[in-house]
């Protein structure tokens, strides 16, 4: 019986961890550039339990995303990552902590990708602390995709420093922005799902 309990407590471990590497990635994909059709499909069926403010904030967005467009949100992610020479937002990890681009937070990732074994993506132009490529590589080291399995603390450590440290401020300002119903959605969702990982790495 001892081994039975053991295994199951495994199996729901393992499935936990794929549902939040799950939402780190959907959080990445939204933000790395405009969605196209499948992508806002995707998001408009995904359904979230309704007691709690993750879900709530998960079945938001799945509605924000049924009532727009691709090309109403490529509009609308110009607006805010882009813009004249800059958006409403400027998502990377530097800015937040500094407000500048490419100090010290930067480095610091990069030496950390380094002794984690990652490399930048070719797929990505942006620098690394892009919030889309912290959420990727978060979500990697979660579900161990990336590099295989992954000690828990350097879980942790790679979390706090790198996303817990500016994240959650980057998806109040995404949640308050009005260029997009959808997007305001997605911040909302973001800014759940890092309070969530914020209370479950403090347990940890």
């Amino acid at each position: 019986m001892a081994d039975i309990r053991r295994s199951d407590t495994i199996e729901v471990a393992n499935i936990e961890d794929a549902q939040r590497a799950g939402v780190y990635r959907l959080l990445s994909h939204i933000l790395s550039a405009p969605p196209q059709a499948d992508g806002l499909a995707l998001v408009a069926g995904l359904t979230g339990e309704s007691d709690t403010a993750l879900g709530d904030a998960v079945n938001a967005t799945a509605a924000a995303a049924r009532a727009t467009s691709p090309d109403a949100e490529a509009d609308a992610y110009q607006t805010l990552f882009i813009g004249l020479g800059r958006g409403l937002l400027v998502p990377f990890g530097s800015y937040y902590l500094t407000g500048f681009l490419n100090e010290k937070p930067l480095a610091r990732l990069r030496q950390d990708m380094q002794l984690l074994g990652l490399e930048r993506s070719e797929d990505f132009s942006e620098p690394e602390d892009h919030i889309a490529s912290v959420l990727e590589i978060m979500g990697g080291l979660v579900d161990g995709s990336l590099v295989g399995v992954v000690d828990p603390e350097d879980q942790k450590r790679f979390f706090e420093m790198h996303v817990a440290s500016w994240a959650g401020h980057f998806f109040r300002d995404l949640a308050g922005s009005e260029a997009s119903a959808f997007y305001s959605a997605t911040g909302k969702l973001g800014e759940a799902f890092i309070e969530v990982e914020v209370r479950a790495f403090s347990l940890s």
